[in-house]
């Protein structure tokens, strides 16, 4: 508790310092500045000092942030937050970054500083940080002169510097290394060659000018001991290098026995490399034989190898000609799918009419087939009963010869006659009957052409309906080709109405109705909403946005479409 409260002292103490020496600063730069003509250039003593000091007053009381190179401690952060804050800075953070001699932080804040002063814009900058302490208390501890009543201050004296003139040149500046260390004899100087005024006022100045010192004191004392902790990690340093120095050396002593023993070792392997190339330069020479006979065979199959290689060549260029042709089958194959999806709904419906179409044809088919078989009926009964008449007169007939035979007796001949007229009138009764079998015959034919004609046409249908049956195959076919690219279009149709588009296997009964779906009450998606209904209850079709021929929608759609359309109508 003790320590924190004289760390916050301490930094009381800096920020009315650094308030002091601010003032002295601004005063001298504005009373050089006005003997000058108001025009100041970068070599000017009190402009580079008030620099210092403002440097000073951006670093007191920033935090320390730690990276993986080290700490960093820079007043560049902060003024990086001008530009988000007032676009006007954007020229200036653009003309920092673009210099090429910048490579630290610091440099980057002090070339920063120069270029602000230069428009005349420091005090307005620093005042638009001031106002948004809560950004600032990122870079800032909560005691420093930025986020207290001082930083206000300092930029109600910043105003004054507008009067100025700085032309400063940033190219062959080393803002990066430069050390900035407040000159306090410029300030010793001002107090004694002051004229007039009151004594007061030079006592005070005089005591500020000491405060001043002490906290110059105080930095240089900070200094040393950074310094004395350098120096101390260098002895450190020092003395391991000095421990591997003789590690070193004591490996160079072996190494350099075991280039001696490598050397001797080396002569042995050139006296036996020597041997070997003797007998390698035989094995060479035999070698050279054998390699003169294989090249006749290499340069054969060199030249069977490059024709090869020229005709792979022109089936390369082939293939990369039929591959054109199949991406431009492709994007016309695309094209047509596009059109594909846009009439499936159509064809699903004229599916539905096809197949009720077929069932009709089907029920005339057995109908006719079964008046066919009644026909054939009738006309084998009409058959057998002609067949049966046709004996019975040859019966009469050898019985009228017989009787025409034996004319012994009148009586029997007589009631012969009577029977012969009797037959006679059942044969002319019969005759009637054969000429009506005739016409029924005839009508038979009649009926067995339009049997032929009702096949030939059951024939042709049959024929169709296989048509059909294979355009349906084949619609099938495309339908789950294109089925992908319906999803696609559904998620289209999703983002661009906002409702969801269920699957079939997600509803099991009507979304108006409630009724259960089955083979004769078949689902239907509304187009609108993307539910799903019978047919009932979205038998409506309407044009919408996304569809420009009508589609199907549900009857809540359809109401509420038409309330639209009427109340944009009125």
């Amino acid at each position: 508790m003790w320590i924190c409260k004289a760390a916050k002292c301490q930094m009381m103490e800096e920020r009315a310092n650094l308030m002091h020496m601010m003032k002295l600063s601004i005063k001298v730069l504005l009373q050089s500045a006005m003997s000058l003509g108001r025009s100041l250039d970068t070599d000017h003593a009190p402009l580079q000092q008030f620099f210092v000091v403002m440097e000073h007053c951006l670093k007191h009381g920033l935090k320390v942030k730690k990276s993986f190179i080290g700490q960093n401690k820079s007043f560049f952060g902060p003024l990086e937050l001008v530009e988000k804050l007032c676009p006007e800075a954007s020229d200036i953070a653009t003309s920092v970054k673009n210099l090429p001699e910048l490579k630290t932080a610091v440099g980057r804040g002090r070339a920063w500083l120069y270029l602000a002063l230069m428009q005349k814009k420091l005090a307005d900058y620093l005042k638009v940080l001031v106002d948004n302490k809560h950004l600032l208390s990122e870079f800032y501890e909560p005691e420093a002169l930025m986020m207290e009543e001082e930083g206000m201050v300092i930029v109600g004296l910043l105003v004054g510097l507008n009067v100025l003139d700085a032309n400063l040149c940033l190219k062959g500046e080393d803002l990066d290394s430069q050390v900035g260390v407040i000159d306090f004899s410029l300030y010793l100087k001002d107090v004694q060659e002051l004229d007039g005024g009151k004594e007061q006022e030079r006592i005070t100045d005089v005591l500020d000018q000491k405060n001043y010192v002490e906290e110059l004191n105080r930095h240089l004392s900070c200094t040393v001991g950074d310094l004395q902790a350098k120096i101390d990690s260098l002895e450190k340093t020092n003395s391991k290098l000095q421990e591997e120095l003789s590690a070193a050396e004591g490996r160079i002593c072996s190494l350099q026995e075991e280039q001696h023993q490598l050397r001797e070792q080396n002569e042995l392997i050139r006296e036996r490399s020597e041997k070997s190339v003797e007998i390698t330069k035989q094995d060479t020479k035999v070698e050279l034989d054998t390699y003169k006979q294989t090249r006749q065979g290499l340069d054969e199959m060199y030249s069977d190898v490059w024709k090869q290689l020229k005709e792979e060549k022109r089936v390369r260029l082939e293939l990369e000609k039929e591959l054109e042709l199949q991406i431009g089958m492709k994007t016309e194959m695309e094209i047509a799918m596009k059109l594909l999806e846009k009439d499936t709904h159509e064809k699903q419906d004229t599916l539905v009419a096809l197949r009720q179409q077929l069932e009709e044809v089907k029920a005339i088919n057995l109908q006719m087939f079964r008046k066919v078989q009644n026909a054939e009926s009738s006309l084998q009964q009409k058959n057998e009963t002609i067949t049966s008449f046709e004996g019975r007169t040859n019966q009469v007939l050898s019985n009228m010869k017989q009787m025409e035979e034996s004319s012994s007796l009148e009586k029997e001949l007589k009631s012969e006659k009577e029977q012969r007229q009797a037959l006679q009138r059942e044969l002319q009764h019969e005759k009637d009957n054969s000429s009506l079998l005739q016409t029924e015959l005839q009508q038979v034919k009649g009926l067995k052409k339009e049997l032929r004609e009702l096949q030939d046409e059951k024939v042709e249908l049959q024929k169709v309906c296989d048509e059909q049956e294979q355009a349906l195959q084949e619609m099938g076919l495309h339908l789950s080709q294109s089925k992908l690219k319906m999803e696609d279009i559904k998620e289209v149709n999703k983002a661009l109405k906002g409702h969801t588009w269920l699957k079939d296997d997600e509803a099991t009964h009507c979304k108006q109705c409630e009724k259960e779906f089955s083979i004769s009450r078949r689902k239907h998606h509304c187009r609108n909403c993307g539910h799903i209904f019978c047919n009932t209850c979205s038998s409506n079709e309407l044009a919408l946005p996304s569809y420009p021929k009508p589609v199907r929608v549900c009857d809540s759609c359809h109401t509420l479409l038409l309330q639209r359309c009427s109340s944009t109508a009125s």
